[in-house]
Protein backbone atom coordinates (compact mmCIF):
# COMPACT_ATOMS: atom_id res chain seq x y z
CA UNK A 1 0.00 0.00 0.00
CA UNK A 2 1.26 3.41 -0.95
CA UNK A 3 -0.27 6.78 -0.05
CA UNK A 4 0.59 10.21 -1.43
CA UNK A 5 0.17 13.15 0.99
CA UNK A 6 0.06 16.57 -0.67
CA UNK A 7 0.37 19.60 1.61
CA UNK A 8 2.56 22.69 1.58
CA UNK A 9 3.02 22.43 5.37
CA UNK A 10 5.92 20.08 6.23
CA UNK A 11 4.47 19.49 9.71
CA UNK A 12 1.21 18.18 8.26
CA UNK A 13 3.04 15.90 5.81
CA UNK A 14 5.16 14.62 8.70
CA UNK A 15 2.14 13.95 10.95
CA UNK A 16 0.31 12.07 8.19
CA UNK A 17 3.46 10.12 7.30
CA UNK A 18 4.11 9.10 10.92
CA UNK A 19 0.47 8.10 11.46
CA UNK A 20 0.18 6.03 8.29
CA UNK A 21 3.60 4.42 8.55
CA UNK A 22 2.43 3.22 11.98
CA UNK A 23 -0.28 1.35 10.07
CA UNK A 24 2.31 -0.29 7.80
CA UNK A 25 1.62 2.01 4.85
CA UNK A 26 4.34 3.49 2.63
CA UNK A 27 3.92 7.27 2.41
CA UNK A 28 5.34 9.68 -0.15
CA UNK A 29 4.90 13.44 0.08
CA UNK A 30 4.56 16.42 -2.24
CA UNK A 31 4.42 20.11 -1.33
CA UNK A 32 2.04 21.24 -4.10
CA UNK A 33 -0.35 19.92 -6.72
CA UNK A 34 2.10 20.12 -9.63
CA UNK A 35 4.70 18.05 -7.81
CA UNK A 36 1.97 15.56 -6.82
CA UNK A 37 0.63 15.36 -10.36
CA UNK A 38 4.10 14.55 -11.68
CA UNK A 39 4.44 11.80 -9.06
CA UNK A 40 0.95 10.40 -9.75
CA UNK A 41 1.72 10.13 -13.47
CA UNK A 42 4.82 8.02 -12.67
CA UNK A 43 3.57 5.90 -9.77
CA UNK A 44 0.40 4.15 -8.66
CA UNK A 45 -1.00 5.05 -5.24
CA UNK A 46 -3.57 3.23 -3.11
CA UNK A 47 -4.88 6.56 -1.79
CA UNK A 48 -4.19 10.28 -2.24
CA UNK A 49 -4.66 12.80 0.57
CA UNK A 50 -4.42 16.44 -0.50
CA UNK A 51 -4.75 19.90 1.00
CA UNK A 52 -6.71 22.49 -1.02
CA UNK A 53 -4.82 25.72 -0.36
CA UNK A 54 -1.29 25.35 -1.77
CA UNK A 55 1.01 27.38 -4.01
CA UNK A 56 1.86 26.52 -7.64
CA UNK A 57 -1.19 24.23 -8.16
CA UNK A 58 -3.92 24.04 -5.52
CA UNK A 59 -5.62 20.85 -4.41
CA UNK A 60 -8.76 21.32 -6.52
CA UNK A 61 -6.68 21.91 -9.66
CA UNK A 62 -4.64 18.82 -8.80
CA UNK A 63 -7.79 16.76 -8.21
CA UNK A 64 -9.26 17.81 -11.57
CA UNK A 65 -6.01 17.04 -13.43
CA UNK A 66 -5.57 13.71 -11.60
CA UNK A 67 -9.12 12.60 -12.37
CA UNK A 68 -8.48 13.24 -16.08
CA UNK A 69 -6.34 10.08 -16.14
CA UNK A 70 -7.30 8.23 -12.93
CA UNK A 71 -10.92 7.85 -11.82
CA UNK A 72 -10.38 4.91 -9.46
CA UNK A 73 -7.88 5.89 -6.76
CA UNK A 74 -9.62 7.27 -3.65
CA UNK A 75 -8.84 10.96 -3.09
CA UNK A 76 -9.27 12.54 0.35
CA UNK A 77 -9.27 16.30 0.79
CA UNK A 78 -7.41 17.37 3.94
CA UNK A 79 -7.97 21.05 4.70
CA UNK A 80 -8.90 23.79 7.15
CA UNK A 81 -11.74 24.71 4.76
CA UNK A 82 -15.17 23.92 6.16
CA UNK A 83 -17.05 25.82 3.43
CA UNK A 84 -19.86 23.60 2.07
CA UNK A 85 -19.37 25.18 -1.37
CA UNK A 86 -15.75 24.00 -1.54
CA UNK A 87 -16.83 20.54 -0.39
CA UNK A 88 -19.39 20.40 -3.19
CA UNK A 89 -16.83 21.48 -5.79
CA UNK A 90 -14.36 18.86 -4.52
CA UNK A 91 -17.05 16.17 -4.60
CA UNK A 92 -18.05 17.16 -8.14
CA UNK A 93 -14.40 16.95 -9.23
CA UNK A 94 -14.14 13.42 -7.82
CA UNK A 95 -13.07 13.70 -4.17
CA UNK A 96 -13.92 10.60 -2.19
CA UNK A 97 -13.85 12.11 1.30
CA UNK A 98 -12.99 15.14 3.43
CA UNK A 99 -10.88 15.52 6.59
CA UNK A 100 -10.87 18.87 8.41
CA UNK A 101 -7.63 20.12 10.00
CA UNK A 102 -6.75 20.04 12.76
CA UNK A 103 -7.38 16.33 13.15
CA UNK A 104 -6.36 13.67 15.63
CA UNK A 105 -4.07 10.93 14.28
CA UNK A 106 -6.66 8.33 15.35
CA UNK A 107 -9.33 10.07 13.26
CA UNK A 108 -7.03 10.03 10.23
CA UNK A 109 -6.29 6.33 10.78
CA UNK A 110 -10.00 5.52 10.97
CA UNK A 111 -10.76 7.32 7.71
CA UNK A 112 -7.77 5.82 5.87
CA UNK A 113 -8.72 2.28 6.98
CA UNK A 114 -11.95 2.64 4.99
CA UNK A 115 -9.98 3.10 1.78
CA UNK A 116 -6.97 0.80 2.16
CA UNK A 117 -7.18 -2.87 2.99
Amino acid sequence: MKVLIVDDAPTVRSLVKTTLEGMGITVLGASNGKEALDMARREAFTLIISDINMPVMNGLEFLKAFRSFNRRTPFLVLTTESDPGKKEVAKRLGATGWIVKPFRPQDLSNVVRRFVR
